[in-house]
């Protein structure tokens, strides 16, 4: 089954983490890599092998930081094609449909926000009795956003479960661990009946390789509101993919609204959106619609997104462990990538940073226009509509060519699809008032 996951997921080898993982023997497995090293297929296929065709209910629970992880692992579940079906449940949408789903789909695995999975537990909106398999995902950060009360009542309830897995991509013995954060893990350490059992996987000394290929530069703003620094710096990068930080949500929407007023092509996410706002945003970036992400350190850990070529550090990064982070969005895998740090005149960079000296050119500067644009279409899984039903509308009644259709993403009720952004307006005209797949539906420029 394995070697079908594989294939399926379009992955060749499997790096020596996720080998090490795979092979573990043990029942209680911890896992420590760096962001983007793959740990999701790392934690999933010893996972898989564990299932049972001919045990009925929820054997498996995945707890997840965020919204965005619950979904992303959810994702990488279906594209597995394995015989079990699974769910994400998170906050953000009425509980009452993600029961129905439930209901109706009697998953294998069910992954979850902490305080999402509280809810559907203490409601009975399924059963705990064959889950023996448990996932925490980026448990660190479970503790670090304030779930222990939540945590600690899931994991209460799922006394049933014989086999255990925590990733991380954080050390445990940081020095920089707030003290209150490790009396959490001591909580969650007794709940899960102490680490002293676990098999270790440490791949963490790893990341001075993929740090080799993360080129560190300092960007001087000579204001204290480094706006124009960062405009004149993104013009600089053109077409590239980069991702934006900034320490605070309102700093986020003044920072998005800033760039589109001067035409870059952006979106912002933080974790006040609402869920459709911010999954919006996120498919609007990861399928090349807009070249610029704005986020607050939300994005930092739990979002696949691949081909970012750059990471830029509006506000200076908290503390060094949010600098690692930040920067595990780009030179994922084998790629490189690039950090910008923007300082200001009262601001200084860490020297630990080893930031090389960046020179912005000065002149008229002339902001990049995506390739892609997203589309709208009303119509999603549960009108039986799938990728090959939008490529051959889109080819057939559209007039586009293959290579004028990105990146599809079908969701239950809707999808949206990346479509030559000088094209677009062609399709649009073309496919008015027509059905796609005998189905009356909106097809428009996602808004």
């Amino acid at each position: 089954m394995i070697n079908e996951i594989l294939k399926n997921i379009q992955i060749e080898n499997l790096n020596e983490m996720q080998n090490a993982a795979l092979k573990a023997t043990s029942k209680q497995v911890m896992i420590f890599s760096p962001t983007g090293s793959g740990k999701t297929v790392a934690f999933l296929l010893p996972l898989i092998q564990r299932l049972r065709k001919d045990i009925n209910g929820v054997q498996a629970v995945i707890i997840a930081p965020s919204r965005e992880l619950a979904l992303q692992i959810g994702s990488v579940i279906k594209s597995m094609r394995t015989p079990f079906t699974s769910v994400a449940v998170y906050g953000g949408r009425a509980a009452m449909d993600e029961h129905r789903t439930i209901k109706s789909l009697n998953p294998t695995i069910i992954i979850g926000t902490p305080g999402r999975l509280n809810d559907h537990l203490k409601k009975g909106n399924f059963s705990t009795v064959v889950a023996s398999n448990l996932i925490i995902d980026e448990f660190d950060k479970c503790l670090e956003l304030g779930f222990m009360k939540e945590m600690t009542e899931v994991l209460q309830q799922l006394d049933k479960v014989e086999y255990r897995m925590l990733t991380s991509a954080t050390q445990l013995n940081s020095e920089e661990q707030e003290r209150e954060a490790k009396k959490d893990f001591a909580r969650l350490n007794a709940l899960l009946g102490g680490m002293h059992s676990y098999k270790v996987l440490n791949f963490l000394e790893d990341s001075t390789e993929r740090d080799a290929r993360i080129n560190v530069y300092k960007v001087d703003s000579p204001e204290k509101d480094k706006l124009n620094t960062l405009f004149n710096l993104l013009c600089q990068l053109g077409e590239q993919q980069s991702i934006v930080f900034v320490n605070y949500r309102e700093s986020v929407e003044r920072t998005a609204k800033f760039l589109k007023q001067q035409g870059i092509f952006c979106e912002y996410f933080h974790g006040g959106m609402d869920q459709d706002l911010r999954e919006r945003a996120l498919y609007r970036f990861r399928n090349g619609s807009c070249n610029v992400f704005v986020s607050t350190d939300l994005a930092a850990r739990g979002l696949d997104i691949e081909a970012v070529d750059n990471v830029i550090h509006y506000h200076l990064p908290l503390n060094a462990e949010a600098f690692v982070h930040r920067n595990g969005r780009t030179a994922r895998w084998d790629k490189t990538g690039n950090a910008y740090i923007i300082v200001g005149p009262e601001e200084t960079a860490l020297d630990e940073w080893q930031a090389s000296d960046f020179e912005l050119k000065v002149g008229e500067f002339t902001v990049s226009t995506p390739k892609w644009i997203t589309i709208y279409i009303g119509r999603g899984k549960k009108d039986k509509l799938n990728k090959v039903d939008i490529v051959g509308f889109l080819c057939k009644q559209g007039g586009l060519q293959k290579d004028e259709i990105g990146q599809i993403d079908v969701m239950a009720h809707h999808s949206y699809v990346a479509v030559a952004r000088k094209k677009a307006k062609q399709m649009l005209s073309n496919t008015s008032g027509l059905k796609i797949k005998n189905q009356k539906t909106i097809i428009e420029i996602s808004k």
